[in-house]
C-alpha cells in the first residue's frame, strides 16, 4: 500500500498544477467561479488553520451538511490536512435523520448551509455550528480569509481516518463506514490506472458530493491527476447534455461518471436527435444496476459502450469492466488490482463453483477497517479478514463478476428462496414496462409473499392480469407476484438505488 496520505497526494498535484484551472463551478446555466490548483491549496490551508483556531483537532468528526459547492470542497480538503474526519451528509436530510446521525457521529463541529442550520439547531441545540451561505458565490465568502495560508503541518499516516460515509440504511439503521487515508489513496490510484485518467482529461461532474461516487471516485481522481472538473451544482439533463456536447477548448469533457437513472433522463431528453459526443472517451455507470437494454441504448445514443463498475461505501471501487477490452452488459466486470474476491455459500462459508450464486467476499487495501463505534456490526461484517459484501453474485468462465441480488433482499416464501432481481428481469422484458421493483411483504400463509411495483412506459397500457400471465409463462408459480401495483416512478435515493422499504410501504399502507 502507498505510504502517502491523501493530503500529500493532493498537495503534490496542486504544486504541479499551479495556476491551471482545477474546477469550473456552474450554478444553473452560469459559470459562477473558477479556481486553480494554487487557489485550492491556499484556500484549504486558510480553512485548515481556521478550523484549528476553532478547536477542531485530529480525530474530531466534522459534519459537512451543505449543498454542493466549492466551499464544501475547500472545507473537505482543509479537514484532511489537520487529521479531522469529514462526515459528508445529504443536505436534504430531515430532523429525524439528522437526530440519529448527530448522536452517532458525535461531531466536534457541523459546517452547514444557512438553509440547513435550523434543522441542526432543532435536533442538536448543544452542537457547535458554523453556517455558511452556499447560495453566495464562493469568492464572496469571507470564511477564515484572514487566516494563514501556510500548511498547518499536521503529520498524517495512511492509517489515519479521513472520512466517514454513512450507508444508505435501506434495510436498517445507517452505519458509518470509516475510510482511512490509505484506503482512499489506493482506491483513487486504482481508478486512475484502470481508466487511464490523466491531467489532460476534463470531467463533467453532475453527481452529489456526499457519496463515494461523486466525492471519491470522481473528485479524488481528478484532484490527484490534475484533471479539470466541470462541476454542476445539480443534475439537469439539458445542462449536462450541453456540457457533454460542448467543444470549447479546455472545457470539452472527456469523462462522464454517472448512475443509470441519470443516463435514462439524458437519453429521454435527447430523444431521437443525433448529437456529437465523439470527444467523450469514457462513460461510466455505477451505484445501481444498469439494465442490459439501457447499456445498448447508451451505446446507440452516445456512440460508446458504458463501462459498468461496482463499489460500496465500505470498500471503494471493487470491480470494473475494462476500459480497453470486452465489456459484458449486466456484468460488474473484473476485480481491481490488489482486490481479492470470492463467491461463497453464505451458510457454509465455502467457495462455490464458477457460474453458481453465492455471497461476494472481498479483501484488499481500500476496504474499511470497520464501522464507526459499532464493534458488533464490524465483527459481523468480517470473516477471517474477508469483508462480507451482502451482495449475492457469481463469476463466469472468463472471470467477470455479476451481482444477482442483495442477500437481505431475498424473499423466503413458503420455504423457498426467491430472488427479486430475477422476477424484475422478467417483468422488465414485457413490452410496455419501463421498470419494476419486486419485494417481499409479510404474509400469514406464506411467511412472505412476492409483490411488484410497476412503472408503465409512456403511452403504453397494461393491467395486472397481463403481467401475471407473462410471469407465469417464464417463472414458477411460487415466484409470480401475488399483488401488483402501478406507480408513476419508483422511489429512489439520490444515487438511484430503489428504496425497497418504501416499496413495501406501498403495499402495507397503500399509495
Amino acid at each position: 500500500m502507498t505510504s502517502d496520505s491523501l493530503t500529500r497526494c493532493f498537495e503534490r498535484c496542486f504544486s504541479v498544477g499551479g495556476g491551471k484551472t482545477a474546477i469550473s463551478f456552474y450554478r444553473g446555466d452560469t459559470l459562477e467561479t473558477e479556481v486553480s490548483f494554487r487557489d485550492l491549496e491556499a484556500d484549504s490551508n486558510r480553512l485548515a488553520n481556521g478550523f484549528l483556531h476553532l478547536g477542531v483537532t485530529r480525530g474530531d468528526r466534522v459534519i459537512l451538511y451543505l449543498e454542493k459547492s466549492l466551499i464544501f470542497i475547500a472545507a473537505y480538503l482543509a479537514l484532511l490536512k489537520i487529521g479531522a474526519i469529514a462526515v459528508p451528509l445529504n443536505p436534504g436530510f430531515k430532523e429525524s435523520e439528522m437526530d440519529y446521525l448527530l448522536q452517532d457521529s458525535d461531531p466536534g463541529l457541523v459546517l452547514c448551509g444557512t438553509t440547513q442550520e435550523a434543522t441542526v439547531r432543532a435536533v442538536g441545540p448543544e452542537t457547535r455550528i458554523l453556517a455558511v451561505d452556499t447560495a453566495r458565490p464562493y469568492q464572496e465568502l469571507d470564511l477564515f480569509k484572514t487566516a494563514s495560508q501556510q500548511d498547518p503541518g499536521t503529520a498524517l499516516t495512511t492509517e489515519d481516518p479521513a472520512l466517514i460515509i454513512y450507508t444508505s440504511g435501506t434495510t436498517g439503521t445507517p452505519k458509518g463506514a470509516v475510510l482511512t487515508h490509505g484506503n482512499l489513496v489506493h482506491d483513487a490510484k486504482n481508478i486512475i490506472d484502470i481508466w487511464e485518467i490523466t491531467g489532460s482529461d476534463v470531467l463533467c461532474h453532475a453527481l452529489p458530493l456526499f457519496h463515494v461516487h461523486g466525492l471519491c471516485f470522481a473528485l479524488h481522481t481528478a484532484l490527484m491527476t490534475g484533471s479539470r472538473v466541470i462541476m454542476l451544482d445539480r443534475f439537469s439533463a439539458g445542462r449536462v447534455v450541453g456540457h457533454l456536447t460542448g467543444k470549447e477548448e479546455g472545457r470539452a469533457c472527456s469523462v462522464f461518471m454517472s448512475v443509470p437513472q441519470m443516463y435514462v433522463k439524458l437519453m429521454d431528453w435527447i430523444g431521437e436527435e443525433k448529437l456529437d459526443f465523439g470527444h467523450v472517451r469514457l462513460w461510466t455507470s455505477g451505484s445501481a444496476p444498469l439494465p442490459v437494454k439501457d447499456f445498448k441504448r447508451i451505446k446507440r445514443t452516445f456512440g460508446k459502450e458504458p463501462v459498468e463498475r461496482e463499489g460500496m461505501s465500505e470498500t471503494g471501487m471493487n470491480f470494473s469492466n475494462p476500459y480497453r477490452g470486452v465489456k459484458k452488459p449486466g456484468s460488474i466486470g473484473l476485480p481491481l488490482p490488489r482486490l481479492k474476491a470470492r463467491v461463497v455459500d453464505p451458510e457454509t462459508f465455502r467457495d462455490v463453483d464458477r457460474g453458481q450464486e453465492g455471497e461476494l467476499w472481498l479483501m484488499g487495501p481500500s476496504i474499511t477497517p470497520g464501522y464507526w463505534r459499532k464493534p458488533g456490526e464490524t465483527a459481523e461484517a468480517f470473516v477471517d479478514g474477508w469483508f462480507r459484501s451482502g451482495d449475492l453474485g457469481k463469476m463466469d468462465e472468463d472471470g467477470y463478476f455479476y451481482i444477482t441480488d442483495r442477500l437481505k433482499h431475498i424473499i423466503i416464501s413458503g420455504g423457498e428462496n426467491i430472488s427479486p432481481k430475477e422476477i424484475q428481469g422478467i417483468i422488465n422484458k414485457l413490452e410496455g414496462v419501463a421498470e419494476s421493483a419486486v419485494v417481499g411483504v409479510a404474509d400469514e400463509q406464506w411467511g412472505e409473499k412476492v409483490v411488484a411495483a410497476v412503472v408503465v412506459s409512456k403511452g403504453a397500457t397494461l393491467n395486472e392480469d397481463e403481467i401475471r400471465a407473462y410471469c407465469r409463462q417464464h417463472l414458477h408459480d411460487w415466484k409470480c407476484p401475488k399483488d401488483i401495483i402501478f406507480v408513476q416512478e419508483l422511489p429512489r435515493n439520490t444515487m438511484g438505488k430503489v428504496l425497497n422499504e418504501e416499496i413495501k410501504g406501498l403495499f402495507i399502507h397503500g399509495d
